[in-house]
């Protein structure tokens, strides 16, 4: 058997990190089985779907680098769905019903009125052939249900969840068409599976109320039905779901300096027990993927936390991986001066230009402009081909007495116009010797 698995988003608005997470899931537990990884796309819904999302979705997940070994869309293979149709309709497994949604929102309300469950009645299952065509004669379209088997309880162990159990005694049968014809998610979703030999199934646990109708679906079509996970929904930091959760994107990552590498280390590892690491590469997140870790308990999402993690996987990245991304003349040299102080890779552009400058002058207090003098005079008697900073504060120490904060911040502000920053025993040979020269001199 080969393990096959789907991610399966329906074209009518972008990503946000909630399916992002859901892909990645898929992507990594087929990747470590050695299985395939599969993209469809859940056009069936004509009226909302665009191509735009269509190109979209493929770039975001060809950003994060899962890269699918097949697509496939629902839009192509409505023959299928129809031929599937009318062989359960043809065994009595799936009805037409005609009740508008105006009168089956007063049946859930009088059966919650009395206490009950809002299960739908099957009234429909009542009409006779003569019933049915005066309805259709008055114009009153049927949409169609499911029938599910009250006589097969509904189990199965999920990889997440454990053992589940449902009675169908206490669901409704689904609507799988609408009375336009069109499709809702539940059957065609099955026949994919089907079709395409979908040996796993991952998502969240929102739908595991659909899982278990779909699984007498599986069985009516006479196919066994894959394996599931139903992992705990992404709350946000305040621990509760949010709505901002639906508008984060790889648009929003990607304008807040987000490296790809930093977004799969945390949705890899958050909701399980293992720690969130900044791994660059996915391999070993790959490697350690396992359900079983997964805990039942909403996984939180910080983006303060993906900030700090973006952080450390900057701090790893090589000179090739960026150089793209850097300003014009920026060198591997500088990339590894700069890089350590970095929180995106952005941010270099910054730091580029205090190498490069203008700076802004420092405001100084008169006793270290008067300082400042005596280190542009032993910084123009140095020998800049070795270790410039050090021999300059080294001989500022004999000649000055000066140590400590007092020697080395008056030297980085006249330097950099900045209070921090990255090592200047790094930085000051990218300034160089006439640039600092300089704004010693300016900063004096």
């Amino acid at each position: 058997m080969t393990v096959t698995t789907r991610f399966a988003p329906s074209p009518t608005g972008t990503l946000h990190v909630g399916n992002l997470r859901t892909a990645l899931h898929n992507w990594m537990f087929a990747r470590k089985q050695g299985g395939r990884f599969l993209l469809r796309i859940d056009d069936t819904d004509r009226a909302r779907s665009e191509e735009r999302h269509v190109e979209s979705i493929r770039a975001d997940l060809g950003w994060l680098g899962l890269v699918p070994d097949g697509e496939a869309r629902q839009s192509a293979r409505f023959e299928r769905y129809e031929a599937l149709f009318a062989g359960l309709v043809a065994a009595g497994r799936i009805y037409p019903a005609y009740e508008s949604a105006e009168e089956l929102d007063l049946k859930r309300k009088v059966l919650l009125g009395r206490g009950l469950p809002p299960v739908y009645d099957r009234a429909a299952l009542g009409l006779g052939a003569e019933d049915r065509a005066k309805l259709e004669t008055e114009g009153v379209r049927a949409h169609w249900r499911f029938k599910l088997d009250h006589d097969m309880p509904i189990e199965w162990d999920d990889m997440v969840r454990g053992h589940q159990r449902f009675d169908p005694k206490t669901m409704s049968d689904p609507v799988i068409r609408r009375a336009d014809g069109s499709w809702l998610y539940l059957f065609p979703s099955v026949v994919d599976d089907v079709d395409m030999a979908v040996t796993h199934v991952v998502r969240g646990e929102d739908h595991v109320s659909n899982t278990a109708t779909q699984l007498q679906m599986f069985d009516a079509l006479g196919s066994t039905p894959p394996a599931f996970a139903h992992e705990a929904l992404l709350v946000g930091n305040e621990g509760k779901l949010s709505k901002r959760l639906g508008s984060l994107g790889v648009d929003h990552f990607r304008e807040a300096g987000i490296e790809p590498q930093a977004l799969i280390a945390l949705l890899a590892r958050i909701g399980t027990s293992d720690p969130v690491e900044p791994h660059v590469d996915a391999a070993p997140l790959i490697h350690g993927f396992d359900f079983a870790r997964f805990g039942r308990a909403p996984a939180r999402f910080d983006e303060a936390e993906l900030a700090q993690l973006n952080a450390r996987i900057v701090h790893q990245l090589g000179f090739d991986a960026v150089a793209a991304r850097l300003p014009d003349g920026m060198t591997s040299i500088a990339w590894a001066a700069i890089r350590p102080n970095l929180a995106t890779v952005a941010e270099a552009a910054d730091w580029w230009r205090v190498v490069e400058g203008p700076i802004d002058p420092a405001d100084l207090p008169d006793e270290d402009r008067a300082w400042l003098v005596q280190a542009a005079e032993v910084a123009a008697a140095l020998d800049w081909s070795a270790d410039p900073w050090h021999a300059l504060t080294n001989a500022l120490k004999e000649t000055t007495g000066r140590k400590g904060k007092s020697l080395f911040l008056p030297l980085r502000l006249a330097l950099t116009g900045r209070a921090h920053g990255p090592d200047m025993a790094a930085l000051l040979p990218l300034i160089g010797r006439d640039r600092t020269l300089a704004r010693l001199r300016a900063a004096a």
